[in-house]
């Protein structure tokens, strides 16, 4: 997922997103573990995309902070 995309979300949709991409994360990591997935990369590239979720939400709450002094 690309940054740009991901901040013409709304934020309701990024905090459901952030619950769905830890679901896939720890079903991939327990596939990974038992030798059942093909491609190892997922566990990173998800990894990667929750923190890019995050990070833009706190970009919009530090934001929603500032605006309200």
């Amino acid at each position: 997922m690309k940054s740009k995309d991901l901040r013409e979300r709304s934020t309701e949709d990024l905090v459901q997103l952030v619950a769905q991409l830890g679901t896939d994360l720890f079903q991939f990591r327990m596939k990974n573990f038992t030798n059942r997935l093909d491609d190892t990369s997922l566990v990173r590239k998800t990894r990667l995309d929750i923190a890019r979720v995050r990070t833009i939400l706190a970009q919009r709450e530090q934001a929603a902070k500032s605006e309200a002094r």
